[in-house]
């Protein structure tokens, strides 16, 4: 369909592309988001992989150009399907429980009228996630974070509020949903081979839209680990490139290795304390705080920006969630790099595709 508005007029023409499944919770406020858009020039077209509720309702009760895939195959063929069909010369991605502002599309169809070099550009979480529970306070906050504090042009791209122009993600041949049948980091995948092509991508800070996920801590993990932390350490593997980009900066591999030998100097207290082992407690407990000193004083940014939007006990609870992050983060990629290195299959990386993904 085509929404009209009658403030901003520009001359290019994009193809807003929503990969859905089962979308009935959100779909409705993502498509109304839509309507309300400033821009004028615009089709939306929703691409639906599969679903067995009322998905297709939802998307035809707005006008939306609907497609289905013949099979589940998950966002990014979902998106490449869309994109096949789209009509506009900038294809934007956006994800079906994501509420963008009225001034998105005019942002980035600016972006690129005024950039003509540039062939990506995306934005961030705002940082008023829709669900009020602290695990999804904590994890949308923290990539709002992230991406409003990285460079402006980082070598990925994030497809829950992107676009790309069409001839470029054609001569790329998309998203690579042959390996990723789920949501994953097909996006990311796609941006490092944009960038390494000599291609330029734009983080435009002002593009902040509203996530409406519930994240519970079972579904945080399943998805950081299996669908995020496993994929991003083969793909780096594979590559032999670790970018200094978002949460891969220095000061977060260095807290993912201190976190580690937290837990080391812990477990061998714990031993001491046992009897299992005799070593001198005061050495150890010197070392913890040493280390705990180390994690506050890398990460003192990020724990000032949690106080400052949600107060000191959202804060505390954030600096423990946040080691935790870096440590399955860092026991994942030790784990995919050991089993690189000797050779092995990892076999979660065919339990990633068979697992079903999180609501």
């Amino acid at each position: 369909m085509t929404m009209q508005s009658s403030s901003l007029q520009h001359t290019v023409r994009i193809s807003v592309i929503v990969p859905v499944r089962n979308g009935r919770l959100h779909l409705a406020r993502c498509l109304e988001a839509l309507t309300r858009s400033e821009y004028s020039d615009f089709e939306v077209i929703v691409v639906d992989d599969c679903s067995t509720d009322t998905t297709p309702e939802i998307a035809d009760r707005y006008g939306a150009r609907r497609l289905r895939t013949p099979r589940t195959v998950g966002p990014g063929g979902a998106r490449n399907l869309g994109a096949q069909q789209a009509q506009g010369e900038i294809l934007v991605f956006i994800d079906s429980d994501v509420v963008v502002p009225p001034e998105t599309l005019s942002l980035l169809a600016k972006d690129f009228s005024r950039n003509p070099d540039i062939a990506a550009v995306f934005g961030s979480y705002d940082d008023t996630p829709a669900w009020p529970t602290f695990i999804s306070q904590c994890k949308n906050l923290m990539h709002h974070y992230v991406h409003q504090i990285s460079s402006e042009s980082p070598v990925t791209f994030w497809a829950g509020c992107g676009a790309i122009r069409k001839s470029v993600f054609d001569e790329a041949g998309g998203f690579d949903e042959a390996k990723y049948t789920l949501p994953s980091i097909e996006d990311i995948a796609l941006g490092l081979q944009l960038t390494q092509n000599g291609r330029r991508i734009f983080l435009d800070k002002r593009i902040q839209v509203k996530h409406l996920k519930r994240w519970s801590f079972q579904n945080l993990l399943r998805a950081d680990i299996f669908y995020r932390a496993i994929p991003w350490s083969q793909l780096i593997l594979k590559t032999r490139h670790l970018p200094l980009d978002l949460n891969l900066k220095y000061s977060s591999r260095i807290s993912s290795l201190l976190v580690g030998l937290a837990l080391v100097v812990c477990g061998l207290m714990a031993l001491n304390l046992s009897g299992l082992l005799r070593i001198p407690l005061l050495p150890l407990f010197a070392t913890l705080a040493f280390l705990v000193i180390l994690l506050l004083a890398l990460n003192w940014a990020t724990y000032r920006f949690f106080h400052q939007k949600r107060g000191l006990w959202f804060a505390a609870r954030a600096v423990v969630f946040h080691w935790l992050y870096y440590l399955y983060s860092g026991v994942t990629f030790f784990c995919c790099a050991a089993l690189y290195f000797a050779r092995l299959p990892f076999a979660s990386e065919h339990n990633a595709n068979t697992l079903t993904p999180g609501d």
